[in-house]
């Protein structure tokens, strides 16, 4: 079963917003056995929504329309589907009251304007917006289910969650999607691809592997469609089991989180702790960590010492050794390791020092060198890393290669 999904709205075309609900509405349709064929942004424009439209019929069986149904004049979307079914326009009793109830609830002035969002092509199923004033509207044209949405994100969620999702899956005979993630770290994709050849090219058609990269990790995930969902789990967990017995030593976790979340459960589990000392990454670590619930459990806190001052008297890193390596070299970033190892008691420290860019290189440090070390109770290591000239990506890398190299020291059996 194929879905397309249309934002409208210019705000989108020009960058003022981001179109979350194309990506969010995708998960669940994926989810509930249907796939996304294509995405579609268009203007607020009569005939860019008509030939939009129109393609999408070509397409798919399921369109989900978001956007441009407001109170204003460029808010379109409502007439432009009315003239596209060859309807007229009727006022809707019940999304009137709705609306009427909402504005005396908030002790507000009801305008013609608002009493116009009860105005509604008169072929189709009103779905009422229990969040909003906006109503859903629901067309069935040449064997196709076309549905028309608010495009305020958390209306169309619950749109969604709690009418259209439920009457699609009434209309139709799904399919059970079943998806199995693996993260892994350390390993390049193409590298990995290589490793998993074999057992990519031994699936069966109807289990699918897509291969998700990200700076320093990729996400295998392994998706299944069936009649059977029972026997259908069974066997996408069997295939995943043959790709983690052969990559082992690079697989993280059997989930789908963020690398930092999956190192604070494996620290939460074992009890361990944990502090960080940054100079170039400026507590992107920090930040990635605790953006988490329950990362104080493992998170102790930690230090941006971006100047050399703040090295010696924070970390207590050696002013002879700055002196003599610079700020980015080996035995500073072991000294800041440990000096944070030492200071904020915990089990385990990560420190990270060098030239994140766009200048400050030289011929014998270039932008791109990073420095990273882990202090435990099995001493201090470090590794040096040479990454490009985009200061945004040089940050990133850094953090995910400190977070690999944690991983690293717990050993490979994250359990």
């Amino acid at each position: 079963m194929l879905a397309e999904i249309i934002t409208i709205g210019d705000e989108i075309l020009i960058g003022q917003i981001v179109d979350t609900n194309s990506a969010w509405m995708a998960i669940q349709l994926n989810l509930a056995g249907i796939k996304v064929k294509q995405v579609t942004s268009v203007s607020d424009d009569a005939d860019h929504i008509t030939e939009a439209l129109k393609l999408a019929e070509q397409r798919a069986r399921i369109i989900l329309i978001t956007g441009g149904l407001g109170p204003t004049k460029d808010d379109i979307t409502k007439f432009t589907l009315a003239a596209y079914f060859g309807m007229g326009m009727r006022r809707d009793e019940e999304t009137l009251n709705h609306v009427t109830n909402i504005f005396e609830k908030l002790n507000r002035p009801m305008i013609e304007s608002n009493r116009k969002q009860a105005d509604v092509p008169d072929g189709c199923v009103v779905i009422q917006n229990k969040n909003g004033t906006a109503p859903c509207m629901w067309f069935e044209h040449n064997g196709n289910i076309i549905v028309s949405m608010p495009g305020v994100p958390f209306e169309m969620m619950y749109l969604m969650e709690e009418e259209i999702l439920p009457r699609l899956k009434n209309s139709f005979k799904l399919p059970f999607i079943v998806h199995k993630t693996l993260l892994t770290a350390g390993i390049g994709e193409s590298f990995l691809a290589a490793e998993i050849a074999g057992l990519e090219d031994a699936l069966p058609d109807h289990i699918k592997l897509a291969y998700l990269p990200r700076l320093g990790q990729v996400r295998l995930r392994l998706s299944g469609s069936g009649a059977d969902e029972d026997a259908l789990r069974n066997e996408v967990e069997k295939h995943a089991r043959l790709i983690i017995d052969r990559i082992k030593k690079y697989v993280v976790v059997e989930e789908d989180i963020a690398l930092e979340k999956a190192l604070l459960d494996i620290m939460a589990r074992r009890g361990l702790t944990l502090s960080t000392a940054e100079s170039c990454t400026g507590g992107y670590i920090a930040h990635l960590i605790t953006q988490h619930p329950g990362s104080s459990a493992v998170y102790m806190g930690g230090a941006v010492t971006y100047s050399n001052k703040l090295k010696e008297s924070v970390l207590g890193v050696s002013g002879k050794t700055l002196a003599d390596f610079g700020a980015v070299s080996e035995a500073t970033v072991r000294e800041m390791a440990q000096g944070a190892l030492d200071r904020f008691e915990t089990d385990y420290a990560v420190a990270v020092t060098g030239i994140a860019g766009p200048d400050g290189g030289t011929a014998d440090k270039p932008v791109g060198t990073v420095w990273i070390a882990v202090a435990g109770n099995q001493g201090v290591k470090a590794r040096l890393f040479t990454f490009g000239n985009k200061r945004v990506q040089n940050i990133e890398r850094s953090a995910i290669a400190a977070l690999t190299m944690i991983l690293n020291e717990l050993g490979q059996d994250y359990s």
